[in-house]
């Protein structure tokens, strides 16, 4: 590779689109050379003098850092903001990491191998021919441009390959096998995570930018729109959960020891919610457990994404008040009767209705994607961390934008009071304005995955 010289100047600098992307402007006569050597550190052009480095697993700072050393080594003047600077500095670690047995460095390197799955797939060097959902995370089966092929688990930084085949027959039929009537053609939706990934990568500027660049103008103040109530944008949960305890004097809010996270108890003590109060996007902002008294088993449980619009989120909580709170003994099981009463506005408003193998699914009839879903399955394991309900509103019941779930145990009104909300409720919607120079890009956490736990396993021991 041509030495680059030291004409040549490269600022690194936070993407101001994207909470953990870097941009790399360079300036010189050996724009070309000094963009090969970034490329090798994951930067991609964007635009002549412009690359950026996005990645599935937000460790840009970190990957950015290397490139700046590998740049300096070839004589190549480096520039790195002190908002970037700053975050390099600062280590951080996922909360509730999955495999929390690895250090950071592993942990950096299942990153990795999961950023080049993701590459190969966008670059077409591998070919997903399936996916399906297995009650936990995707799955998909796919074979690379050499003939392998392979099975995947997971999404974003933590897809793995899970098996190799020698051929894509024998792949496939194996997929099948293992996921039956929850195989879909292709690949899946893109996630949350993968999507903000290919805006960053979108250039948003019609010329170059100089070293001292700056916004030329305020962005343009979104306007809102009415739209369907699953539809709607997540709303402020703050100022929800806020009047909710205000009108609710039975209710009483305690905060925890790191602050991140408030505890709302009945005063029965049979009914409880944590809020996470730092929890964005998809990740679980609300997790909800009943009891038949305050010393037995847990009796229905439930999640909310933070992106859960707020009219639904308080539709619930309203009927957390009242006696549709209370379900029934946890050795019942679901019948066909409090289905069909949970889900009878949906029905009245003609929602599309599907039976897929375990999968009982209302989908609404409108351009909106949204719908609820029951598993058969689920419902007939006790206290089952797989939900038996999930409503949701987005893309699909398996990569929603957001979503709502809850156990078998769950009573039919309070499901009902929900699936009034979905079919009768409006919302508002912020529409983020396009300028000439492309569309608006949103600054937003990458999201987890949307993901069954069990609330009994995350809150407190049930004391005041």
């Amino acid at each position: 590779m041509p030495h680059p010289g030291t004409d040549t100047f490269v600022r690194l600098d936070k993407h101001h689109d994207h909470t953990s992307a870097v941009t790399a402007t360079i300036v010189g006569t050996s724009i070309h050379a000094t963009r090969a050597l970034l490329s090798l550190h994951g930067f991609e052009p964007v635009a002549e003098q412009t690359m950026v480095m996005v990645r599935i697993d937000r460790e840009e700072p970190h990957h950015a850092h290397e490139a700046a050393h590998a740049l300096r080594a070839q004589g190549i003047t480096v520039d790195i903001t002190p908002e970037l600077l700053d975050d390099i500095n600062t280590e951080w670690t996922w909360a509730n990491y999955p495999l929390h047995w690895l250090n950071r460095d592993e942990i950096r390197e299942v990153s990795n191998e999961a950023q080049k799955i993701y590459d190969d797939i966008r670059h077409g060097r591998l070919t997903i021919h399936l996916h399906a959902h297995d009650g936990w995370t995707t799955v998909a089966v796919g074979t690379y441009r050499d003939g392998k092929s392979i099975h995947l688990h997971g999404e974003n930084h933590l897809r793995v390959v899970s098996d190799i085949y020698g051929s894509p027959t024998q792949a496939i039929a194996e997929f099948e096998r293992l996921h039956g009537d929850a195989v879909r053609p292709g690949p899946p939706p893109a996630t949350d995570t993968e999507r903000q990934a290919a805006q960053a990568r979108v250039t948003t500027t019609t010329g170059e930018p100089s070293i001292t660049a700056t916004p030329s103008s305020e962005p343009a103040t979104p306007k809102a729109e009415t739209v369907p109530v699953y539809a709607a944008g997540p709303g402020d949960h703050e100022a929800l959960l806020n009047d909710f305890l205000a009108s609710q004097e039975e209710w009483e809010k305690y905060r925890t020891w790191d602050d991140n996270t408030s505890i709302v108890n009945h005063e029965s003590l049979t009914l409880r919610a944590l809020f996470d109060h730092d929890a964005e996007g998809r990740d679980i902002k609300w997790t909800l457990a009943a009891y038949e008294t305050p010393v037995s088993d847990l009796l229905w449980h439930g999640t909310a994404t933070a992106s859960t619009p707020a009219e639904i989120v308080s539709t619930l909580l309203n009927s957390l008040s009242t006696e549709n709170a209370w379900g029934r003994g946890p050795s019942t099981r679901v019948t066909e009767t409090a289905i069909a009463e949970a889900t009878r506005p949906l029905v009245d408003a003609g929602w599309k209705h599907t039976i897929d193998g375990r999968y009982i699914t209302w989908e609404a009839p409108g351009v909106e994607a949204a719908g609820v879903q029951f598993d058969a399955f689920a419902a007939q394991q006790t206290n089952s961390p797989l939900p038996t309900w999930t409503v949701w509103g987005g893309h699909a019941v398996h990569q929603p934008n957001w979503a709502l779930q809850l156990s078998a145990q769950a009573p039919a009104a309070l499901l009902q009071d929900i699936t009034f909300e979905l079919s009768e409720g409006n919302g508002l919607r912020r529409i983020h304005p396009t300028t000439p120079d492309g569309p608006a890009l949103r600054a937003t956490q990458a999201p987890a995955r949307v993901a069954a736990s069990t609330p009994a396993a995350l809150l407190p021991g049930r004391t005041r």
